[in-house]
């Protein structure tokens, strides 16, 4: 928990990361199911993805609003002509303006919006031009965030990952299989210290 204690009274936003399948996506929802349940009005907005699998095979990943509404992300089974056109991460097709679509009037900036989650800040949501300014314009809005960022590969982190990570108003925790449940648990307070209706 060594990261937890770099948290700080004036940190509003809470990032993790730690390496596929620790299961950061899971401890950003549980955090949030935990928020609607002890203060069920406050206003949360935001998107977290999701894999998509096929029997015990993942075939990509998909965009769910925090009200309930998805789309595609990434797939390895697009096959139309247009999809040819689109990034590829390994053998996942992205669809931009799918994610785009769901994603990023989630980040408008609003009156009355409590915490913004955003799950998560990888490569392939970073295909669109326009999702990493809507981050930042988020970070600069001084309301809280929770969010989640990949861990860098082979020691490379990508370059709007990296800024997140480096970004002075920014607590990141690293997630072992170990620690997961105390950090959520540790976030969960922080931003019920944090949010005015909680």
């Amino acid at each position: 928990m060594a990261a937890a204690a770099a948290a700080s009274p004036a940190c509003k936003c809470f990032l993790v990361t730690g390496s596929p399948g620790i299961g950061k996506s899971t401890l950003v929802m549980r955090a949030v199911e935990k928020l609607k349940a002890s203060h069920p009005h406050l206003n949360i907005r935001g998107f977290y993805t999701r894999e998509v699998r096929e029997g015990s095979g993942r075939v990509g990943f998909e965009v769910v609003t925090l009200d309930g509404r998805r789309g595609p992300l990434a797939s390895s089974k697009f096959s139309s002509s247009e999809s040819l056109r689109w990034p590829n991460v390994g053998k996942y097709k992205v669809d931009v303006a799918s994610f785009e679509s769901l994603a990023l009037p989630e980040l408008q900036i609003k009156d009355g919006v409590d915490l913004y989650v955003i799950d998560e800040v990888g490569k392939m949501e970073l295909f669109s031009s326009s999702f990493f300014p809507a981050v930042l314009r988020v970070l600069e809005s001084n309301i809280p965030v929770l969010g989640s960022i990949p861990i860098p590969k082979c020691g490379r982190d990508i370059p709007g990952v990296a800024r997140l990570r480096n970004h002075p108003g920014a607590t990141v925790f690293t997630l072992n299989r170990e620690n997961r449940e105390a950090i959520k648990d540790h976030i969960y307070s922080q931003l019920v210290n944090l949010l005015p209706r909680c």
